[in-house]
């Protein structure tokens, strides 16, 4: 098994490439610790891994506040002793809003959960991994964070951004053993459609221009293997990357 002993934190595990992700790891040897919003949900996603014979548990945490991210690794650390793995999964979109539309309150709680939440969590592990000499970050970002028009404005501003945060960590602490990449996923059959409200009609038709040209879209699972391997030491020398994971939808 690839994770072997090692212990990994997921963020966002109640649903979608999360929680594959969390079932993943278990089933590669992984303790994980899945947290998320939705309790029930992410109580259900431990139930499953236990049913399997694998280790988990659940911490309800909202990475929008500091205080959550800090209970969350903590409990890591007092249940399991270390950390070894954290997957920055937890995300929300942006309903397509164009600039010209943009509340501060949109603007500032799509960044509180997919960039800071992020910068966060990575902020919290960091010591724990520079003192053992060893750590695996993987950061969810997506192809909004490499093109300029699959989402609306603040969710593509917040992926480009963990980018570039993924790339910073990487370079700036690989010497003590630590790698940071990121997943660029394209179109992913998750039930984050099902959160959409007051969807901009302009910002949508702007954003799905392009959806044509989608070879076609990934299942949860798929992106759950590249997060195996990039968390595994199959990626040893694999750091400050970003997997495009999109079917070829980018190469086009």
């Amino acid at each position: 098994m690839k994770l072997s002993g090692k212990v990994a934190i997921v963020t966002g595990a109640a649903s979608g490439m999360g929680k594959a992700i969390a079932e993943l790891f278990a089933q590669e040897g992984a303790k994980v610790v899945a947290s998320d919003l939705n309790v029930e949900g992410v109580q259900a996603v431990v139930q499953g891994i236990e049913a399997k014979g694998g280790a988990a548990i659940a911490v309800a945490a909202n990475v929008a506040k500091e205080e959550d991210v800090q209970n969350l690794v903590d409990t890591a650390v007092s249940t399991y002793g270390t950390v070894d793995i954290l997957i920055n999964n937890a995300g929300i979109m942006d309903n397509f809003v164009p600039a010209a539309e943009i509340t501060d309150e949109l603007w500032e709680r799509v960044f509180a959960v997919n960039t800071t939440g992020t910068m966060r969590a990575t902020r919290k592990v960091l010591p724990i991994f520079i003192e053992k000499k060893s750590g695996a970050i993987v950061n969810i970002a997506s192809i909004g964070g490499l093109q300029g028009s699959r989402a609306g404005a603040t969710y593509t501003a917040s992926k480009h951004a963990v980018i570039g945060f993924t790339k910073n960590v990487g370079f700036q602490y690989a010497e003590f053993g630590i790698r940071c990449n990121a997943i660029a996923p394209g179109g992913v059959n998750t039930s984050i459609a099902s959160t959409f409200t007051n969807v901009s009609q302009f910002g949508m038709g702007k954003a799905t221009a392009g959806a044509a040209f989608n070879p076609r879209s990934g299942e949860p699972e798929e992106i759950a293997k590249v997060a195996l391997f990039l968390a595994s030491d199959d990626a040893s020398f694999v750091n400050g990357a970003v997997v495009t994971a999109d079917a070829g939808w980018t190469a086009y």
